[in-house]
């Protein structure tokens, strides 16, 4: 071992020497100094892990805040993909097509319109019911609009080009095959379909899984692609059974084979689509509520494949069953099961209650909220009630109401993310910046309403009594200063004529024994 030249520090420091290597060992080299990290990047880094939402800058302008907000951005690209995707879509559909050996109809200008309306019946109701259960943590309007415009628009695009391949793949005698449409109803549509609608399930959650909170977010959603996917499709089914019966002379109809249809697809079976995507929803909900690696890529995977099986049985008792059969699946099965599913959501919707009265109830503990906050900011009645106080309370106080709710909703989950392991101590800073938020709204919003709201109060105006008229003056002068001109004839007591001049003048009875007060 070589003898090493030690420095005066080392001398008079023996600890600050390095180490020498001991026999057979390569030498230990020194470590690197670590380099200073910028406590703001690290927040932002921390943040940014966690999918927790930056705070923006009030001082900024709102409209230099949208044109910063990436969302925004992501928004007006994807609606330019979806006007795309129904331009072609409506260039495939519409018009007629000519093909080698013929023409191809297509629905015509004069069957869209229509269709659209009897589509529309069932969409927009349905529509609204999905979020109108969505009221504990509401998305924004950007992620219902994104979800909607998905399954309308690039969900029905890519299902009818890969359903229209697939069908031309699995005819067996060739063009013309009475078989294939069953074929890829069953085999093929169902997987291709549920694919097209889920995967903006996936892409939201992996952009804002800090927002998807609950399963009901994940049946919210996946009913709103699904119910727009429907809409597009009953568009196309109605349109060609319009088109077909106005082709075919004396036989139907055109409007009544539409209405026909319509109550097969539109008032029995509108659930459908809804339904299917709503256990990849359910799915992908469990996955992000879970720390476990396994139930995060399980639960989606399991969730799509009940989607499709679920797809298929029902695709498959539409082709091959008919009459009283089909009657005994659609009661014995398909109804059973909206019905469950219905009770479940309203069961998630009823937990999600009790979850926030139970997080919130962690701060009262703590001292950091007050005790009779958790009961009436976890009861939906209650919220409603608050917000319609608000509406007549003036917009400021409306304002507050709806910032404090969605503030607590907000730390309840929070809480619950915290204590599920699924943020780290990031959430934090969340946490503070959400209850400095809850303090200052406190006195300004309605937490608790009772009696009635501050109705403005519309009286009926009283009629203004109307003046007495007053007699004319009974001597001349010109009208309007001293009376009327000529003086009208006025009667006396006894029905003569009053006298004018000196002898009209009236005096009272004199009292012979009044005097001066004193005297």
């Amino acid at each position: 071992m070589s003898a090493t030249t030690a420095s005066p520090a080392q001398r008079e420091d023996p600890s600050s020497a390095p180490a020498e290597a001991l026999p057979g060992q390569p030498e230990r080299r020194a470590k690197k100094p670590r380099k200073q990290v910028d406590p703001v990047v690290a927040s932002r880094k921390a943040r940014r892990r966690n999918n927790i939402p930056a705070e923006p800058n009030a001082a900024e302008p709102i409209p230099k805040r949208i044109l910063r907000s990436p969302l925004v951005w992501l928004t007006v690209v994807m609606l330019l993909v979806y006007a795309t995707m129904l331009v072609l879509l409506y260039q495939q559909v519409v018009p007629d097509q000519e093909v080698p050996g013929g023409t191809i109809p297509g629905l015509g200008t004069e069957a869209v319109p229509i269709a659209i309306k009897y589509a529309a019946i069932t969409a927009i109701p349905l529509s609204l019911l999905f979020l109108w259960a969505d009221r504990y943590r509401p998305q924004r309007f950007w992620v219902w609009l994104m979800t909607f415009g998905w399954g309308a628009c690039v969900a029905t695009y890519f299902s009818a080009q890969v359903n229209t391949w697939a069908a031309s793949q699995l005819s067996i005698i060739g063009d013309g095959d009475p078989a294939t449409g069953a074929r890829a109803a069953i085999f093929v549509a169902p997987w291709v379909e549920e694919f097209a609608k889920g995967t903006v399930l996936f892409w939201l959650a992996i952009l804002m899984r800090y927002q998807w909170v609950s399963r009901v977010s994940g049946i919210v959603l996946a009913g709103l692609s699904g119910a727009a996917f429907a809409f597009v499709e009953n568009i196309l089914y109605y349109g060609r059974a319009y088109r077909y019966a106005s082709r075919t002379f004396g036989e139907v109809p055109p409007l009544e084979a539409l209405q026909s249809l319509f109550m097969l697809r539109g008032v029995m079976t509108f659930f459908g689509h809804p339904l299917f995507t709503a256990m990849t929803g359910i799915g992908l909900a469990i996955a992000l509520r879970s720390k476990s690696k396994v139930v995060r890529v399980v639960a989606p995977l399991a969730g799509y494949t009940a989607a499709a099986f679920l797809h298929m049985a029902f695709n498959a008792s539409a082709s091959l069953l008919q009459g009283t059969n089909l009657l005994l699946i659609y009661l014995l099965v398909a109804l059973p099961l909206v019905i469950a599913v219905i009770v479940f959501t309203v069961r998630q919707v009823l937990h999600e209650g009790r979850l926030i009265r139970t997080r919130l109830g962690d701060y009262v503990r703590l001292g950091w909220l007050s005790g009779s906050d958790p009961v009436p900011l976890s009861r939906l009645r209650t919220r409603g009630k608050a917000l319609w106080h608000g509406v007549f309370a003036g917009p400021d106080v409306l304002l507050a109401t709806i910032r404090l709710q969605r503030a607590v909703t907000e730390l309840a989950y929070l809480r619950d993310a915290m204590t599920r392991g699924l943020v780290d101590t990031a959430g934090l800073e969340r946490e503070k910046l959400l209850l400095h938020k809850v303090y200052g709204l406190r006195g300004l919003a309605i937490i608790a309403p009772s009696g009635r709201a501050a109705y403005p109060t519309f009286r009926r105006r009283r009629a203004v009594e109307a003046t007495p008229a007053y007699a004319p003056a009974s001597f001349p002068g010109p009208a309007g200063l001293g009376g009327n001109y000529p003086a009208p004839p006025t009667q006396g007591l006894r029905g003569a004529a009053a006298p004018l001049g000196q002898t009209a003048t009236q005096y009272s009875e004199v009292d012979p024994t009044w005097k001066p007060p004193g005297q």
